[in-house]
C-alpha cells in the first residue's frame, strides 16, 4: 500500500497523457520521469527496452481498464511505482476487450519483484472499487489522486464501519415511538448543505431539462385521464398544482431527494375506482375523497412513526422486480395505446398524414433518445462531447422532434393538453377548499376502510420505489430515509386532499430515470461478451428535484410555449422512460431466455449457479404474479389492488418450499455480484 500511495505523489503521477498505444505511452511516461528527474536520464532507454520486451512477450493489461507494465534491472537501486491516466482509452490487448485508461508502472532492482507482488494485489483491490475509479477519473492533480486513495483506505479500514451495501439499510425497527423517523432525520441532516452543492454540475442541467418534460408529460396525461374518469372533479390543473407544490416540498424536506414524487398508475386506478363507488352510492365525490384521504394520510403517518417501513425487510428482489416491471409496462402500454388511438385513421383517405406523422415523431423521439444516450460509448468525437450528448440525449430528442413537427405545421397534430387558465377543473367552478363535513356522517367513519387500503397502497408504492432507488447497484453514499419520507408523504396526502388535489407518491419510472440522469457510468463487459453500463457514482442532490418541480409550476405561466409540444413526442419520451427503466430488471432479462436457444444463454451469475429449468420456473412464477396484478388493476375490484401487492410476500415465502435455498439466494440476491471487467468511457 505504501508504494501504491507514493505513485500518486506529484513527481510520480502523470495525468491526461496522450498516447496512441501502450508502447507510445511507456515511452512518454519514461521521458516525463526523466525530465522531472524522478529517474536518471541515462536509465530511460534501457528501462524502455526492458518494458517493451516484456510487454511484447506477455500483455500486462489486467482488466478494469488498467495495465501494469513492469521490469526489473540492477541499473535501478530502489523500487518505483508510477501512475499515469490516459486522456483516451487505448487497446492494449486486455482479455476483457476493454481499453486501458490507467497505467501503473512498476520498475526496480531484481529484489523488488517480491515486494511488487503485494503492490500488484493492492492495485487490483484499489481499481476494483467503483468509487475509487470515479475519483481517479475526476481528480485534477496529485492532491486529488492522493485523496482518492485515502478515501479508499478509509472505506476498507476494519476499524471504521463500512457502509452497508444492501437494500435493508435503514429498514430497522427501533422499538421507540418515531424512533426510525428521528434516526432518519439525524442521519440525513449533516448532508443537507452538500445536497445543494453537489447539484452544481452540468449533469444536473441535463437532468433538469430531461426530467422537466419527463415529469410534466405523465402529470398532464394522468391528470387528463383522471379528469375524464372523475367527471372533471380532479383534472390536469389539480394534478399540475399538486406535482409542483408537492415536488418542491419533497425536494426541500425529504430524506431521499433523488426520489421523484407524482401521481402514478396505481394511484390513478385507486382514485378513479373510488369515484365510481361514490357514483354508485350516490354520495358527493370530493368530500368523500377528502375523508378517505385524511384517513389514508393519518394512517400513513402512523405507519411512519411506528417504524412500519421495517416490514419492507420481508420484501425481496422478487417483489421489487415484479412491481418495477408493472410500472414500466404501464408506461409503455399508455404510450402505445395513445399512439394506437392517434393512428386509428391511418387508412382514412382524408387525413392519413396525421396518423403517420404521429407515429414517426414518437418512434423518432425514442430512437434519437436511445442512441444519443448510448453515444457515450461511441468512438466518435471527443470524450466531453460524447458525455454531453449522452446526458442531454432525451432533451435533444424532444427539442429536435418538436422542431420537425413545427416545420411540418401544415399537418395538424395533437398538442400537450394544458388548461387555458388557472382554476379548478370542475365545470361551473368550485371553491379550492373542500370541506369533508359536506359528506354524509356515516361516510366520515366508513371511509376508514378505503382509507386503510389507500394507506397500504401509499406505503407499498413509496417504499418499493425507495428500495429500488436505494439499491446497492446505484452506489449511493448518503443513505436512505424510509421512515421520514413516508411521514412526509402522509402529511402531503392529508393536506392536499383538503384542496381537492390528487395523492402523490414515489414515482418508480421517474425516480429511476432521475438516478440514471445524475449517474456516472462505466462500461461492463460480461462473460458472454455483452456490454452494459454500470453506475459508479450518482450526484445526490436536492437541486434537480427542486428546479424540476418549480418548472412544472411555472408551466402554468408559459402555457403558450408548452402547447407547442406535440403529444406524439411525449409518447416517445414515455416509451423511452419505460424501456430505460427496464434495464437492470433481472426478471425481464430472464423472460427473454424463455424463447432463446439454450446454447446462447448469457453467462449471468444465476445461470452458473441455478439449473436452467429452475430459472425458468422462477421466472414463470413472477410472470404469473405480474399478470394477476395487471388483471386486478384493470378490473372492477381495482380498489383492493394494494392487497394483491402485499400477497407477493407470502408467495415468495412459500417459494422456499419448492425451490432450494441456494437457488433462491442466487435468483433473489439483493444486488448483482460484481464479476465482470469494466472501463471508463472517455
Amino acid at each position: 500500500m505504501e508504494l501504491l500511495e507514493k505513485s500518486f505523489s506529484e513527481d510520480r503521477c502523470i495525468l491526461d497523457l496522450e498516447a496512441s498505444n501502450l508502447d507510445d505511452a511507456l515511452g512518454k511516461i519514461l521521458h516525463e520521469l526523466a525530465r522531472r528527474g524522478t529517474i536518471p536520464a541515462e536509465q530511460r532507454d534501457p528501462l524502455l527496452s526492458l518494458l517493451l520486451q516484456r510487454e511484447h512477450t506477455a500483455a500486462t493489461a489486467i482488466g478494469q481498464a488498467v495495465a501494469v507494465p513492469h521490469a526489473y534491472s540492477e541499473i535501478l537501486t530502489e523500487p518505483l511505482v508510477v501512475f499515469a491516466r490516459l486522456r483516451h482509452p487505448i487497446n492494449a490487448g486486455a482479455l476483457d476487450g476493454v481499453g486501458v485508461s490507467y497505467i501503473f508502472l512498476l520498475v526496480g532492482p531484481d529484489k523488488a519483484a517480491r515486494r511488487h507482488i503485494d503492490t500488484l494485489a493492492a492495485i487490483a483491490r484499489f481499481m476494483s472499487d467503483t468509487e475509487a475509479r470515479y475519483e481517479l477519473r475526476h481528480a485534477k492533480d496529485a492532491v486529488g489522486l492522493t485523496e482518492a486513495f485515502q478515501h479508499f483506505q478509509t472505506r476498507i479500514a476494519p476499524a471504521v464501519p463500512v457502509p452497508e451495501v444492501d437494500v435493508h439499510k435503514g429498514l430497522r425497527w427501533t422499538g421507540r415511538f418515531a424512533g426510525g423517523l428521528i434516526d432518519d432525520f439525524r442521519q440525513r441532516l449533516p448532508y443537507y448543505a452538500s445536497d445543494f452543492r453537489d447539484g452544481v454540475h452540468g449533469k444536473s442541467v441535463a437532468s433538469i431539462m430531461f426530467l422537466f418534460f419527463a415529469c410534466l408529460a405523465p402529470t398532464v396525461t394522468f391528470g387528463g385521464i383522471m379528469g375524464v374518469a372523475t367527471g372533471g372533479q380532479i383534472g390536469a390543473v389539480e394534478t399540475i398544482l399538486a406535482a409542483s407544490f408537492g415536488g418542491v416540498l419533497y425536494a426541500l424536506f425529504s430524506g431521499q431527494p433523488l426520489i421523484i414524487i407524482g401521481t402514478t398508475g396505481p394511484l390513478l386506478v385507486f382514485i378513479t375506482t373510488l369515484y365510481t363507488l361514490c357514483v354508485q352510492l350516490k354520495i358527493p365525490f370530493l368530500p368523500t375523497y377528502t375523508c378517505v384521504s385524511l384517513w389514508a394520510g393519518g394512517l400513513t403517518i402512523l405507519l411512519a412513526v411506528t417504524d412500519a417501513s421495517a416490514l419492507m425487510r420481508f420484501f425481496t428482489r422478487f417483489t421489487d422486480e415484479i412491481f418495477a416491471a408493472l410500472i414500466s409496462v404501464i408506461y409503455i402500454y399508455e404510450a402505445l395505446s395513445s399512439l394506437a388511438r392517434e393512428s386509428q385513421d391511418i387508412n382514412d383517405v382524408a387525413n392519413p398524414s396525421h396518423a403517420l406523422l404521429t407515429l414517426l415523431l414518437a418512434l423518432g423521439t425514442l430512437y434519437l433518445a436511445m442512441n444519443l444516450q448510448a453515444f457515450r460509448r461511441s468512438r466518435f468525437l471527443l470524450p466531453w462531447m460524447r458525455e454531453l450528448l449522452g446526458d442531454f440525449g432525451p432533451t435533444i430528442a424532444l427539442v429536435a422532434m418538436s422542431a420537425v413537427a413545427f416545420w411540418l405545421s401544415n399537418v395538424e397534430l395533437a398538442k400537450l393538453d394544458i388548461p387555458n387558465e388557472f382554476a379548478p377543473s370542475l365545470h361551473g367552478g368550485r371553491s379550492w377548499f373542500v370541506n369533508p363535513m359536506d359528506a354524509p356522517q356515516w361516510v366520515w367513519f366508513a371511509s376508514a376502510v378505503p382509507g386503510l387500503l389507500g394507506a397500504v397502497l401509499i406505503y407499498l408504492d413509496q417504499n418499493i420505489t425507495a428500495r429500488l432507488v436505494n439499491s446497492p447497484d446505484h452506489q449511493l453514499r448518503k443513505g436512505p430515509a424510509y421512515h421520514w419520507d413516508l411521514g412526509v408523504i402522509g402529511i402531503l396526502t392529508a393536506v392536499f386532499s383538503l384542496f381537492g388535489l390528487p395523492w402523490l407518491v414515489a414515482a418508480t419510472v421517474r425516480s429511476l430515470n432521475h438516478i440514471r440522469s445524475l449517474a456516472d457510468v462505466e462500461e461492463v463487459v460480461t462473460r458472454s461478451g455483452e456490454r452494459r453500463d454500470r453506475v459508479i457514482h450518482v450526484r445526490e442532490t436536492r437541486l434537480t428535484g427542486l428546479l424540476i418541480h418549480l418548472g412544472i409550476g411555472g408551466s402554468l405561466i408559459a402555457l403558450a410555449l408548452l402547447k407547442m409540444v406535440p403529444m406524439a413526442v411525449l409518447y416517445g419520451i414515455f416509451l423511452f422512460m419505460g424501456l430505460v427503466s427496464m434495464k437492470g430488471n433481472q426478471f425481464l432479462e430472464r423472460l427473454t431466455l424463455l424463447p432463446m436457444e439454450s446454447s446462447l444463454y448469457p453467462q449471468a451469475h444465476y445461470m452458473r449457479r441455478v439449473p436452467k429449468r429452475i430459472v425458468h420456473l422462477y421466472t414463470i412464477l413472477q410472470l404469473v404474479c405480474l399478470a394477476v396484478l395487471w388483471v386486478i388493476k384493470s378490473s372492477a375490484i381495482a380498489i383492493v389492488f394494494p392487497l394483491f401487492i402485499t400477497l407477493l410476500v407470502p408467495i415468495r415465502i412459500l417459494a422456499n418450499r419448492f425451490f432450494k435455498k441456494e437457488h433462491l439466494a442466487a435468483l433473489d440476491a439483493a444486488e448483482t455480484p460484481n464479476e465482470s471487467s469494466s472501463s471508463l468511457p472517455g
